[in-house]
């Protein structure tokens, strides 16, 4: 997740996104760090500290199928 992109861009610190977001310090660290992967309310959470969509934090993900793929249809 390019979590620490998002944080460092705002300017914020690992504590005061702690803060903004009511998760603990030590839990950022794990996901910046690739230790633990986020649970949707974490992402929700993250995106609410961070002031920025949900899926902002989840665009990392958004890469076009190779060539000849395509997605399933719903």
């Amino acid at each position: 997740m390019h979590l620490r992109q998002l944080r460092e861009a705002q300017g914020l610190t690992l504590e005061e996104l702690a803060e903004v977001s009511g998760m603990s310090f030590r839990g950022i660290v794990y996901i910046e760090h690739g230790r633990r992967n986020p649970s949707l309310t974490t992402i929700l959470a993250l995106a609410r500290g961070l002031k920025i969509a949900p899926s902002s934090l989840l665009r990392v993900f958004d890469t076009p199928y190779p060539q000849g793929e395509r997605a399933a249809d719903s």
